[in-house]
């Protein structure tokens, strides 16, 4: 199978603001004093626990300044009272280093650093939107941070201080496209795109990121070189590329079909109205069998190449060969005629 992916452009991602606000309690400690500097440079603090969470992030978690007062900015958590007995930490997260700070999209959970019975991370609280801020009981927790499939999980000891964090997620982005090779556009045409890691887990599978992507959609990921598989309809029609991510960026990849969409008929003449109850299938040059159905007009998108077309109907076995060509949509007609058998390689079984 060919493949070719289209110019790769680069752009910053989009971020769109919040707009959530904070109820303050007069009971809980103070908040801290300064906004975080999103330019400061950025400190590894204590090594991350990955193990116990989904999949294997790429973290940066630092202790940053904040020179300036500041209105928190949102409060979504589950799980969490407030006390003064409990310390106060505000996060913030950005794609790269370089970047602003993000203000929406974000999803934030705090894990305790203990496991139940079951072996699993507790839940202890969650927020969602831009920056957040959690009162916490003193002790160790795990913060995961997802941005779309971006995610960052980062352990931190909390006191009865207040600490502000920013988390670095080194993530960018794709949107996908799909073009025949002449540069039209699949658009409205049943295209997809499945993405997997590079990396094949115990059973020689690739570990699966995300599924059914359609096209023009953006697609959140840490900053890494992806396998990606496009199909075009649900037959054979399917290219294969790896595209690489780069953080901070919006990476745009075209991926080229070779294929057509073929309906097929059969008919007692050339133009002839197509005979109900015929069982299909098409068959590859080495006779195995490339898809399989029933009906008058079936109708598949097929990679270009050559075929067969075995017909089935009242007892008697029809066989043509035809040729798919790149964008070449068309019917197929098989004739029953036995006067057309030289023309159309059409064989008869009674």
């Amino acid at each position: 199978m060919n493949i070719a992916t289209g110019a790769i452009i680069c752009a910053t991602l989009l971020m769109a603001p919040s707009g959530l606000s904070f109820a303050q309690d007069a009971e809980l400690p103070p908040v801290p004093a300064g906004k975080p500097d999103p330019n400061a440079p950025p400190t590894i603090s204590d090594t991350p626990i990955i193990n116990l969470l989904d999949r294997e992030p790429e973290p940066l978690f630092s202790d940053i300044i904040a020179p300036s007062p500041y209105a928190p900015t949102s409060f979504a958590s589950t799980g969490v009272k407030g006390g003064l007995h409990q310390g106060a930490l505000y996060l913030m997260a950005k794609l790269t280093p370089d970047s602003p700070p993000l203000d929406d999209d974000l999803i934030w959970r705090i894990y305790s650093e203990t496991t139940n019975a079951d072996g699993r991370l507790e839940l202890v609280a969650t927020s969602r939107g831009g920056d957040a801020e959690f009162r916490l009981d003193p002790g160790t927790y795990l913060i995961h941070t997802a941005y779309g499939f971006a995610q960052a999980t980062n352990r931190i000891v909390i006191g009865k201080e207040v600490q502000s964090k920013m988390v670095t997620l080194n993530a960018g982005g794709i949107k996908f496209g799909a073009a025949l090779k002449d540069g039209e556009d699949l658009d409205g045409r049943p295209v997809s795109f499945d993405i997997f890691g590079l990396d094949f887990n115990q059973r020689g599978e690739r570990n699966v990121i995300a599924r059914n992507v359609k096209p023009g959609s953006i697609v959140r990921l840490s900053a890494d070189t992806y396998h990606v598989v496009s199909r075009y309809g649900d037959v054979n029609a399917i290219v294969r590329a790896d595209i690489q991510v780069l953080p901070g960026k919006l990476t745009e990849a075209t991926i080229f079909h070779k294929a057509a969409d073929i309906t097929l008929k059969l008919v007692n003449e050339r133009g002839g109205e197509a005979i109900a109850n015929t069982t299909w299938s098409v068959l590859s040059p080495g006779g195995d069998v490339v898809v399989e159905a029933t009906g008058a007009f079936p109708d598949f998108i097929l990679a270009e190449g050559e075929y067969e077309a075995l017909a089935r109907n009242n007892g008697k076995t029809y066989l043509h060969t035809f040729t798919v060509d790149p964008g070449a949509d068309r019917e197929v007609e098989v004739v029953t005629s036995l006067s057309e058998l030289s023309g159309q390689q059409t064989t008869v079984n009674n």
